[in-house]
């Protein structure tokens, strides 16, 4: 495991500070706020760590309320709404400065046969050959804003190679669809819960972004407000986040300074192991261009 990588299992394991109350600390990815996919992950870890080991998360629904602080830690309440004969339900609140900053349910289930089936996963070209997402940008590194150069160049505990090539400092208009593929820089262990909480934090990578690619805009530009308001996960089966995944993304929708954006995660021998929806604020700001 890289030590990037072993920071970010770190990052999303928490400190237990009181009956159902956890502390994880926040890291800095050169953003204006803190990191949307953070919150998720820890959220996740907090609420798995009150519900039984043999229920699995299934299925999380979050709304990100205020913009988070990556300076200081994050605390995360959680309440144990219901434990059923099947189902348990969390809702855990994460919050910074006396502030909730962002609020989720989380459910969790019992493995149990039922019927199945799933869309097929897009056919595309396999990540081996692919450059990274590290390398195209290190390609650009002198576009990038010199205050957030050392952040965007540096290792990256989640490896990204994008089937779909954008320039992201002169986006041209193009379809609502983007693929890449990801997984984690080093072997995980075999922790089922770990490798969801890994794929909660890499989902909101390029999501929202995805319903700014008829535009011709990106988030780089000074011009543009950008922030998520909503995430929705759905886990299908278990999955390994080190292992090559398939990120499958569209926007079918975007309007009122909202852009609706959905994934579909696919491992690599095509089954779909998570369903992702995202809903953010890309608002056109002339005022600061």
């Amino acid at each position: 495991m890289s030590h990037v990588l072993d920071d970010l299992v770190d990052l999303l394991t928490l400190e237990a500070i009181e009956e159902n109350l956890f502390r994880g600390r926040s890291q800095d990815l050169g953003f204006r706020q803190l990191f949307g996919g953070q919150v998720l992950g820890q959220s996740l870890s907090a609420a798995s760590q009150t519900v039984e080991e043999a229920r699995h998360v299934h299925s999380m629904h979050g709304y990100f309320l205020r913009p988070g602080d990556a300076a200081l830690p994050v605390v995360y309440q959680v309440d144990r709404v219901r434990d059923g004969g099947s189902f348990s339900t969390r809702r855990v609140t994460a919050i910074q400065k006396g502030n909730p900053i962002f609020t989720c349910s989380a459910s969790f289930q019992y493995d149990e046969q039922g019927f199945e089936h799933q869309n097929s996963m897009p056919q595309v070209v396999g990540p081996e050959n692919l450059p990274s997402e590290l390398e195209i940008t290190t390609q650009r590194a002198h576009l990038i804003p010199e205050h957030m150069r050392e952040k965007l160049l540096c290792p990256k505990p989640i490896e990204v190679r994008p089937v779909t090539e954008k320039d992201p400092y002169n986006p041209q208009p193009m379809d609502p669809v983007k693929y890449v593929w990801f997984r984690a820089d080093g072997a995980l262990a075999d922790s089922p819960a770990l490798h969801k909480y890994l794929l909660a934090y890499a989902s909101d990578f390029g999501l929202l972004t995805t319903s700014m690619l008829p535009h011709g805009k990106s988030v780089w530009q000074k011009d543009m407000q950008v922030a998520s308001l909503d995430h929705a996960l759905w886990f299908h089966a278990d999955l390994r986040a080190d292992d090559w995944l398939l990120y499958a993304m569209d926007s079918p929708w975007a309007g009122n300074s909202r852009g609706f954006s959905r994934g579909s995660v696919f491992n690599r021998a095509g089954q779909l192991v998570a369903s992702v929806t995202q809903e953010g604020l890309i608002r056109h700001r002339k005022d600061w261009a």
